[in-house]
């Protein structure tokens, strides 16, 4: 069955876009769930309309998220925790803890989801953490943990 989907369903497309899906998958939960339309002839219509709106909020996020990226690649991000010998610490610094060093040092907000930390901090130094405010706008955060 070919449909429109009216928003972003993982796996199948994007909103605004035209696939063919199973019957049973469009008519048992992507229509009932608001989440797609059956294609007609003005669905392409519609469709071009979703799509343009789609395309604009990205290149606005893409913008948004840009400037962002250049004020924090620059920037320094400095948090305190307690450190025994030899500079480990007896907690560690999560994302969470970045995300809110980024906010009281920068006044930007940052969704910790949003920075990648493969494993928590558990030294004093400097660190660098990578950051996706937008999937094509990736940058490094410089975390400087010290003893306090």
């Amino acid at each position: 069955m070919k449909i429109l989907l009216r928003s972003d369903v993982e796996g199948v497309g994007r909103k605004g876009d035209i696939c063919e899906v199973a019957d049973g998958f469009a008519r048992n939960y992507l229509v009932p769930k608001g989440l797609a339309i059956k294609a007609t002839a003005n669905a392409e219509l519609q469709a071009k309309a979703m799509r343009r709106a789609r395309d604009q909020k990205e290149a606005r996020d893409r913008g948004a998220a840009e400037e962002i990226a250049t004020q924090l690649v620059s920037a320094v991000v400095t948090i305190d925790a307690k450190a025994g010998e030899g500079g480990r610490l007896f907690g560690s610094v999560t994302t969470s803890d970045i995300s809110a060093a980024v906010l009281d040092q920068t006044g930007i907000e940052i969704d910790r989801r949003m920075i990648a930390l493969e494993e928590p901090i558990k030294n004093v130094g400097s660190h660098q953490v990578a950051a996706r405010l937008h999937a094509e706008v990736e940058f490094p955060i410089t975390v400087e943990v010290v003893a306090s």
